[in-house]
């Protein structure tokens, strides 16, 4: 099967893109029903330019394409069809411009300063901004476990934390402990959280209270028990 990105690898001009080797094989499974879509894309992170031509050529010629960087020298990047802007990706005003300004997004990426102030900052103000269906994706959280970056294992405010934060706050529906796991918005906005090495996806989906199925006899039911009912002995 033809791997868009691998392909990309074997065909760059003189503007270099790094990325770990195994993201080129994550991003052509997560990427796969965005091809050639008309999107709009925010990508944190210019570098040295590589990526905005190979997210450029990989969706629909109607995007909206949209590049930060903190560094100025990166709008000599731009190319047509793009917009690159430069500020600092924690620094909330800035975040707000942009996303009032080119959002709401479908495909949020954070490629930036990798640090743990900056990831997190730009995810608070910008996952407002992601579509219903969007997807929002972390890269490098390895960075996560290292000190100088503002991490450490397990060190509590790391973005892998605060990812793992995440997963039992959809779960919020669930409490059977108020007193110490509330029910939390993100449980109406969140349906999925994905790690893969060295990255995060999270894929937002505006929903209603989950609900259980039966069916008998071709009759079907569903219940709102499996989230109301409290002091449960049984799944039942």
């Amino acid at each position: 099967m033809t791997n868009y990105f691998r392909d990309y690898f074997g065909n760059t001009d003189d503007r270099m893109i790094v990325k770990m080797d195994h993201y080129l094989d994550i991003y052509a499974k997560l990427m796969a029903d965005w091809q050639g879509k008309e999107v709009s894309f925010l990508e944190i992170g210019v570098y040295k330019g590589g990526s905005i031509r190979m997210w450029r050529d990989f969706f629909g010629s109607g995007s909206s394409l949209t590049f930060l960087d903190i560094d100025p020298s990166c709008v000599e990047f731009q190319l047509e069809g793009t917009t690159v802007e430069i500020g600092d990706q924690s620094d909330k005003a800035f975040l707000k411009k942009i996303a009032e300004t080119y959002g709401p997004f479908d495909i949020i990426i954070d490629d930036g300063g990798h640090k743990m102030d900056q990831q997190k900052t730009s995810f608070q103000m910008l996952w407002p901004h992601l579509k219903d269906r969007g997807l929002y994706i972390v890269e490098d959280t390895h960075t996560s476990y290292w000190p100088g970056f503002g991490g450490g294992y397990r060190r509590k405010g790391s973005f892998i934390e605060t990812a793992k934060s995440l997963v039992d706050q959809f779960h919020s529906w669930y409490t059977d402990q108020e007193e110490v796991f509330k029910f939390h918005a993100a449980a109406k906005q969140v349906h999925s959280v994905a790690f893969y090495d060295s990255m995060v996806v999270v894929e937002k989906e505006h929903k209603d209270m989950p609900f259980s199925v039966t069916s008998q006899n071709g009759k079907i039911a569903k219940s709102h028990k499996v989230v109301t009912a409290r002091n449960r002995k049984s799944i039942f």
